[in-house]
């Protein structure tokens, strides 16, 4: 023992890179959006080749929502930027292709209204409440997106229409859902600015 102490060095905190493979998702599904609705216009919902293009679009945009939210949690690559970009890249597409399908007479516009007001009040109070936590996703707004996204993806392809009437179905449960777990991010939240005031 010689009576000196070693330093302990201090934590080294990995910087993670903006561009990396999560951000690059998000990226491409926000650079989608203005290709998917231009399908969609093209097809004026009446061209089914046009309207299965656009359908896929949205298909593979949705694919990319799931993909890199697991690469950055996976990986680490975590990052502030794909923190705001990616719930703007995921309303972005939803909202598109609500008020996509509204204009073209295939949901009533209330719908959309609904929707879309809930999913930017969430990402505002998401926002509000960013410094005290994060409001992770809950199994219930897992449900919600899925469910979304196979009502849109029902309304978009050129069903038959015995299976076309299957479609108001699968949006009113993403309506009832939507709505629900609306309520339950809000008490979320303002327990969150409670404790951490």
């Amino acid at each position: 023992m010689t009576g000196a102490t070693e330093a302990t060095p201090a934590a080294v905190v990995a910087r993670v890179p903006v561009v990396n493979a999560a951000n690059a998702l998000t990226a491409l599904r926000l650079l989608l959006v203005p290709v998917f609705a231009a399908s969609v216009a093209v097809s004026g919902m009446t061209h089914p080749g046009w309207q299965v293009t656009a359908c896929v679009i949205f298909a593979v945009a949705s694919v990319t929502d799931l993909v890199d939210g697991w690469i950055a949690r996976r990986f680490g690559l975590v990052t502030a930027v794909g923190k705001v970009a990616d719930p703007i890249a995921d309303k972005a597409l939803t909202g598109a292709a609500l008020l996509l399908l509204s204009w073209y007479d295939r949901l009533p516009w209330w719908v959309t209204a609904l929707i879309l007001a809930r999913e930017l009040g969430i990402t505002a109070l998401r926002f509000w409440v960013i410094r005290r936590g994060v409001i992770a996703a809950s199994r219930g707004g897992k449900v919600k997106t899925a469910l979304q996204i196979l009502a849109i993806t029902w309304y978009l392809w050129p069903m038959p229409a015995a299976l076309a009437v299957v479609g108001p179905w699968i949006m009113a449960a993403a309506v009832v859902v939507t709505v629900v777990t609306g309520f339950d991010y809000i008490a979320q939240a303002l327990r969150l600015r409670r404790t951490r005031s």
